[in-house]
């Protein structure tokens, strides 16, 4: 059969062979292209293809993780996002700030417990500007100066700049002074404006947020990329975040990792009416690995869709499982209910024939767990030991989402 006498299904098959293997091979792929991927590849092929991409770039199979405590300082926020259940506006009965004293104190329990990142996140609250950040991060630098401190975002920035009437490099100046070490890639959720617009309508646009981005990326601030994926966006919508996120890297190379997660239904006001499916998250994770190809990192996130799609990810291109969270309120908040301990994590990484090891935020690596007699024993470190709640409902729900009794 020649060329010319081929069925257009043979043609096509042809040309998805050899996408994929471009992409394994490291090659710059397009949005178009990247598209293409997410919808019409073989589920196997694209895994494979982007498995070989992460071998290449990280051929001793190792798989990273980290501990880290998220530490929310207050609830209380402007922005009223309809996928969030951890806000509350201000003056509501159920708003909240921590003082200072409480955050360290949290602080201090996460040291205790081997953490090397803190993660302080919180709600765009009125009255919160440069100062206040100034203060909190210089007060958690100088009581624990070996905690990096991995925290807010371009939304955050946005909002304590208006609060302080400054510009946007003069906050980041600032709060980087303060003792700001890396941005969380908080408050992207979808970047495209018509997904924005209808989840986050009182937020800065996409375009600002990658911005504020670029701006803290000029002045030696690197950060993390994240995506919600789940609330009726389409598949075109997804791939143009990402296109979004690679246009400001291939600027500033300021991005680390890449980070996507799936939107939590319980508690918010979109009330689940869409939701991305482990599929769908898989094939994302696949076209991230092979797109983001200048991107070092790709972390998946067991924390929304559970362990098992976790360790699934790392058949599909990621190379970071993410943290053990000490504490974690906000997708918590919207029903995300997957707990683990370390010894499970690592187990995740070594049973899906993986090396792993535990690193800090810029993913140096802290100790590398070559065989299980290296794996640290430690039952203490487990994700969600402390909330904002009373322990003992953090315990209860854990357990009944692992199905099993709590212990008197």
């Amino acid at each position: 059969m020649t060329d010319a006498t081929k069925s257009p299904s043979a043609a096509d098959s042809r040309d998805m062979a050899d996408l994929l293997a471009r992409a394994a091979d490291g090659e710059r792929i397009t949005p178009e292209e990247a598209l293409l991927l997410y919808t019409d590849a073989p589920f196997h092929a694209l895994g494979e293809a982007a498995d070989a991409h992460r071998r290449r770039r990280y051929p001793d199979n190792i798989v990273t993780y980290l501990i880290d405590r998220n530490i929310n300082y207050t609830n209380v926020c402007v922005t009223a996002c309809k996928f969030c259940a951890f806000y509350r506006a201000p003056k509501h009965a159920e708003g909240w700030s921590h003082d200072l004293d409480e955050v360290l104190r949290r602080c201090s329990e996460a040291v205790d417990l081997g953490a090397t990142q803190v993660m302080l996140q919180g709600g765009h609250h009125p009255e919160y500007g440069v100062e206040y950040y100034e203060e909190l991060f210089s007060a958690v630098k100088k009581a624990y100066p070996e905690l990096v401190i991995h925290s807010i975002g371009p939304s955050e920035i946005d909002h304590m700049a208006r609060v302080s009437n400054v510009d946007i490099d003069e906050a980041i100046r600032r709060i980087k002074v303060a003792g700001l070490d890396s941005i969380a890639g908080a408050g992207a959720e979808m970047l495209p404006e018509r997904p924005r617009k209808a989840l986050a309508p009182l937020k800065e646009s996409g375009e600002r947020w990658l911005e504020i981005m670029e701006q803290a990326h000029n002045q030696g601030l690197r950060s993390t990329a994240t995506m919600m994926m789940g609330t009726g966006e389409t598949a075109a919508e997804r791939i143009e975040h990402l296109r979004m996120i690679r246009d400001v890297h291939d600027k500033t190379g300021g991005f680390r990792s890449f980070i996507p997660w799936t939107y939590q239904p319980e508690n918010n006001k979109l009330k689940g009416r869409t939701q991305a499916t482990v599929i769908e998250y898989l094939r994302l994770i696949a076209v991230a690995r092979v797109f983001f190809n200048d991107i070092a990192h790709l972390q998946s996130s067991w924390l929304t869709t559970g362990k098992a799609a976790g360790q699934l990810s790392m058949h599909m291109g990621v190379d970071d499982l993410g943290s053990i969270m000490l504490e974690e309120n906000v997708i918590s908040s919207a029903g995300a209910k997957h707990r683990s301990r370390l010894s499970e994590l690592i187990d995740l990484i070594r049973s899906a024939d993986r090396i792993p090891a535990q690193r800090n935020t810029t993913y140096e690596r802290l100790a590398v767990h070559w065989t299980p007699e290296d794996d640290p024993q430690d039952d203490r470190v487990r994700s969600h030991v402390s909330s904002i709640v009373d322990l003992p409902i953090v315990e209860k729900q854990a357990a009944q989402a692992e199905k099993k009794p709590v212990e008197k």
